[in-house]
């Protein structure tokens, strides 16, 4: 089967991510080329270096994507004919589902997967950074939690002050994102209202970064950049997902 490009989910002037399909079946190609704008490329390419190493930090860990090496896929040209450098493309396994916000029916123990999965993530020093995005949470065609999009990902050596920091945001977005699904009548009964992240409130890095930092980056990023990652997000009248009955955690082997 000739390799080709499936489809072109986001396009910005960071650059592009495509579905596309070679020898080994589909997956998902990053292109860090940035725009004509200053910079950028160097933006793009160093971003583009986290996920790359949160991804060899969590190589064979299940619900997450995997690095990928298809020479004939990094050089596959787009549909304008360019054909991108080598330093500007990651390949990573596709996994396939619906994310969080479009998603149409739960298992009853999807939030308590999610935490599992995200506390497998810190036990292996790498915490994501991105959790409150709802389109970074993939529900699987199996019903399991999966984690995409590990741009903000950051590995930790060291388990110090930061990397709790980090692992408490981590898990905070997730306290935020299981009570939204679960309040108001909304999750049947015995579903948990409370998780991991239950009772975690913003750190003082974290609220000086929503007073003072998060206003000069949506600035740069919306209004300079005409970029506007982040935006998907069920809509608080729904419709909201059905549920279905617990699933547990995959056996072994």
């Amino acid at each position: 089967m000739p390799s080709r490009i499936l489809h072109t989910w986001k396009r910005d002037v960071l650059g592009r991510v495509e579905q596309v399909e070679g020898a080994g079946g589909v997956c998902v190609r990053r292109i860090a080329c940035g725009c004509a704008w200053p910079g950028t490329g160097f933006v793009a390419r160093r971003l583009m270096h986290r996920e790359r190493e949160a991804l060899r930090a969590l190589k064979g860990m299940a619900d997450v994507p995997q690095l990928l090496a298809d020479p004939e896929l990094v050089s596959l040209p787009d549909a304008d004919g360019r054909v991108p450098r080598p330093r500007e493309v990651l390949l990573r396994s596709w996994i396939g589902g619906a994310p969080l916000h479009e998603a149409t029916h739960l298992p009853a123990d999807f939030f308590d997967l999610l935490d599992a999965l995200v506390e497998d993530l810190h036990g292996r020093g790498v915490c994501h950074n991105d959790l409150h995005k709802e389109q970074n949470i993939v529900v699987g065609d199996d019903g399991r939690p999966a984690l995409i999009d590990f741009q903000l990902a950051s590995v930790h050596a060291m388990r110090g002050p930061r990397f709790a920091t980090r692992c408490h945001e981590d898990l905070r977005h997730l306290q935020k994102h299981r009570r939204r699904y679960t309040r108001d009548g909304r999750a049947p009964h015995g579903v948990a209202q409370e998780g991991a992240g239950a009772g975690r409130e913003r750190r003082p890095l974290s609220k000086a970064w929503r007073r003072f930092g998060k206003p000069v980056y949506l600035f740069v990023t919306r209004s300079l950049l005409r970029t506007k990652d982040g935006e998907a997000r069920r809509d608080s009248a729904g419709p909201w997902p059905t549920w279905g009955a617990a699933i547990g955690p995959k056996r072994p082997g």
